[in-house]
């Protein structure tokens, strides 16, 4: 290959910039490899490859050339096929590396004047150049600066993977530790399981005493979409419950159980924890359906319902993100206790679902609010802001993206332990902007002869669930046409049996929630 040597009449006082800006100056009007445009000087001729066709010329040398003729082949198959970026990043040596491209398809070609090692000292030079300052004493490379800019959301995302790590070690090794004492114990234990078992009643005590207050049952009957779904399902169906034993779990206010009466159900069996029950009993008696409807105040698992075996299940037992407080475990143990095989569960299928959202407006509102309140920093309110998601209705033209379909329940085959789940997503972005949260909504099937569906997601009738938003810690640029791959992993708070760990990775981001 040609060496680019000093002008023999130059001044020995020429410092290595003045060699510098001559050996770029002595290559004239380069024809680009992949267009008709001429590029004055070969630096500029390499970054036009990489900014205006978006492809790293050097890199693929480097990797697929390892001799000068290799080089040479390249080129001149470039020129005679008139290949693209895009092509030749598909293709292997093979393509190439034959002997009919040692040919020059352009006479004098100035590509050919280089070989590899010229190739890549010339832009390891434009990088050295290109430098940024970050404060008023310190200047490093932008190509050092934007390498420490990826390890950093590397080390991010790895702390981020390590905690949720953490946390669901920490619960295995809880759940080990209770393993081994009783195995060691034996009876010794019965004591101490009694007590964790009173401990857990309480907990459940609190979140039953929230079904005591009128508000909820109040909201819950108001929610048309829910409550005349349950309706429905009952009443058109009514030729499948006639004659037959249905279990309410969770009954509130009876009102479900009083649609099942009207569909012709010859018992129905109701029970409740919370006080509401009580209330509900004056209902039923101030509706003369004392006769098919019994109430049993307690935690099913606690109580004899007074029958073997009923013929169906029926329940509302759906929380926010569908199983957030949700009583899907009664549920279950209603199933595996007391259904008869071939019996029914309403619903028997439901999913939880994701799309993006790009409302800039309340991210400011509600995440980016800490970083100036009141001429004040509050940063460190910004975690705690994010760790909880927020429930509320999602206004539809902020959603910038498709929806994924993320997990799906069959409640006649379930376990308890379908809470804990990873789920890949895929998400084709519709519109340019920036994702600022996921939102999770649910959908509810009543499959049966004429069969009822709802939905909690924000394209349907809003419903008392409303969305869960997932607020996103900082906004990631997206681009129509884009798909965006990700994982949704839901696990049961260790702490808290009706609580969910919900982790986020999607992109470089990676982020855990907590409903609790």
């Amino acid at each position: 290959m040609a060496e680019l040597e000093h002008n023999d009449m130059s001044s020995d006082n020429d410092s290595g910039d003045d060699w510098e800006e001559n050996n770029e100056d002595d290559c004239q009007n380069i024809l680009c490899l992949f267009c008709t445009e001429t590029v004055n000087g070969f630096s500029s001729a390499l970054r036009h490859i990489e900014h205006s066709h978006k492809f790293d010329l050097c890199d693929f040398v480097q990797k697929h050339i390892h001799d000068t003729y290799s080089y040479i082949k390249l080129i001149n198959f470039i020129r005679r096929k008139e290949i693209s970026p895009e092509q030749l990043s598909t293709l292997d040596i093979e393509a190439w590396n034959k002997d009919e491209y040692l040919r020059p398809i352009v006479e004098d070609d100035p590509w050919l004047m280089y070989d590899v090692e010229d190739l890549i000292s010339i832009k390891d030079m434009n990088e050295e150049r290109e430098v940024r300052q970050i404060d008023d004493s310190i200047i490093v490379p932008i190509a050092e600066y934007e390498e420490t800019k990826r390890t950093i959301r590397s080390l991010k995302s790895q702390l981020r993977e390590c905690e949720e790590t953490c946390f669901l070690v920490r619960q295995q090794m809880d759940e080990m530790r209770e393993k081994a004492q009783k195995l060691i114990l034996g009876d010794d234990l019965d004591e101490k399981e009694k007590n964790a078992s009173a401990n857990s009643s309480n907990a459940d005590e609190g979140y039953f005493n929230t079904y005591s207050h009128f508000a909820i049952h109040h909201e819950m009957l108001n929610d048309k979409k829910r409550t005349e779904s349950y309706r429905d399902a009952l009443l058109t169906n009514s030729n499948k419950f006639h004659d037959c034993v249905m279990l309410d779990v969770g009954c509130g206010t009876g009102i479900l159980s009083m649609f099942a009466a009207k569909s012709g159900c010859r018992k129905v069996i109701s029970v409740d924890q919370s006080d509401v029950i009580y209330h509900a009993m004056d209902i039923v008696r101030e509706n003369n359906l004392s006769d098919i409807i019994t109430l049993k105040r307690g935690r099913l698992e606690d109580i004899s319902i007074g029958v073997e075996k009923v013929d169906a299940i029926i329940s509302e037992w759906m929380g926010y993100f569908l199983l957030f407080e949700g009583m899907l475990d009664t549920v279950i143990y209603a199933r595996d206790h007391y259904l008869t095989p071939g019996g029914t569960i309403l619903p028997n299928r439901c999913t939880i679902s994701i799309v993006g959202s790009g409302d800039t407006k309340r991210y400011i509102d509600l995440v980016d609010y800490w970083s100036n309140v009141y001429g004040f920093k509050m940063s460190c309110m910004k975690a705690e802001a994010l760790r909880e998601p927020s429930i509320e209705i999602c206004n539809v033209d902020d959603l910038i993206t498709s929806t994924a379909e993320i997990q799906a329940f069959d409640l006649y085959k379930v376990t308890t332990d379908c809470i804990n789940f990873s789920s890949p997503f895929t998400l084709n972005v519709k519109k340019t902007g920036s994702l600022t949260a996921i939102i999770g909504y649910f959908d509810i099937f009543f499959d049966l002869e004429n069969p009822v569906h709802f939905s909690t997601g924000p394209y349907s009738t809003p419903t008392h669930w409303k969305q869960t938003v997932f607020s996103l810690s900082e906004p990631i640029s997206i681009t129509e046409g884009e798909v965006i791959n990700g994982t949704l992993v839901c696990r049961r708070h260790c702490k808290d049996i009706r609580g969910l760990m919900v982790v986020i990775h999607i992109k470089n981001f990676s982020q855990t929630y907590f409903l609790d």
